[in-house]
C-alpha cells in the first residue's frame, strides 16, 4: 500500500497502483473515504496506525466493489467508526437496484456487491461532516457523492473523475484504463455531475482511479468537453436511428 500525503489534510492510499482511498485529518481522527477492493482493510489500519490517528468514520462515494469491498472487514475490526453515505447509494449498498420513476432507466452497470453493514447515518446534499461538505454527483452511480474539503478546497470524487490513462469524466473512455467508463450508469446525468463540480473550482482533485491533480481545472474544462461531444454524438445516433 502506497501512502502519499497532498497539502495539510489529505492523504492518499494506492493499491495496486490502480486503487485509491483517501484519509482526511480532522480535530477528532481521520475520516476514510472508500475502502478499496476486498481484503485492503489491514492495510488500511495499518496506514491509520502510521499517521498516529485512529479512523473515527467511514464515508462512501459509491457501492461498486472497488470502492467498498473492504466496508465488512473495516466494520468489524473498527465498530466505533460511523459509516455514512448518501441516502440514495445506501439502498443500492444493500441491494436494491430498482430505478427511481425520476431516474433515467438504463440498466446499472458494474459490482454491486453483497454488504452486511449498514450506515449509521445517511447523508444529504449540503451536509457538512467534519470539514467535508457533501456534494449529489450521480451518473456513474444514481447515487454517488463527492466530498470538499471546505479548508483549502480539495475535492474527492470518487469515480465521478478519473485521472489513471487520462483525466476523463465517468463515461468517458480511456483504453489504458477503462473500467470506470464501463461501470458508469448514465453519461448524461455524468456531465451534469462534471459541471457541477467543476464549479466548485477546487485547488486539488482527488479520484477513485491515478493521481491527486493540483490546479485542476484546464484538465476538468478538457475531460468536460470530450464527455459533452461523447453525449451529443450518442443523442445524435438515438435520433437518426428513430428517424
Amino acid at each position: 500500500m502506497k501512502i502519499k500525503t497532498h497539502g495539510k489534510y489529505l492523504v492518499q492510499l494506492t493499491k495496486l497502483g490502480i486503487f485509491n482511498c483517501y484519509f482526511v485529518l480532522e480535530e477528532d481522527g481521520l475520516t476514510l473515504i472508500d475502502t478499496m477492493i476486498a481484503g485492503s482493510g489491514q492495510q488500511i489500519i495499518d496506514a491509520a496506525r502510521q499517521l498516529g490517528r485512529n479512523i473515527t468514520r467511514i464515508l462512501l462515494t459509491h457501492a461498486h466493489g472497488d470502492h467498498v469491498g473492504s466496508l465488512d472487514e473495516l466494520h468489524a475490526a473498527l465498530p466505533q467508526a460511523k459509516i455514512m453515505l448518501l441516502e440514495r447509494e445506501a439502498r443500492l449498498l444493500a441491494g436494491n437496484k430498482e430505478l427511481g420513476a425520476h431516474e433515467a432507466q438504463v440498466p446499472l452497470k458494474g459490482s454491486y456487491p453483497i454488504v452486511t453493514t449498514r450506515p449509521t447515518q445517511l447523508l444529504r446534499e449540503g451536509e457538512h461532516v467534519g470539514s467535508l461538505r457533501v456534494l449529489a454527483t450521480p451518473g456513474h452511480t444514481p447515487g454517488h457523492a463527492s466530498f470538499l474539503d471546505e479548508r483549502d478546497q480539495t475535492l474527492i470524487v470518487g469515480d465521478a473523475f478519473q485521472t489513471l490513462g487520462g483525466t476523463a469524466a465517468a463515461g468517458t473512455m480511456r483504453l489504458l484504463f477503462p473500467l470506470p467508463a464501463l461501470a458508469t450508469w448514465h453519461k448524461l446525468t455524468a456531465l451534469e455531475s462534471a459541471r457541477k463540480l467543476r464549479f466548485q473550482e477546487p485547488s486539488r482533485l482527488a479520484t477513485g482511479h491515478g493521481s491527486v491533480l493540483e490546479k485542476p481545472l484546464r484538465a476538468m474544462d478538457g475531460a468536460i468537453v470530450s464527455l459533452a461531444q461523447e453525449v451529443e454524438k450518442e443523442a445524435l445516433r438515438t435520433s437518426m436511428s428513430k428517424a
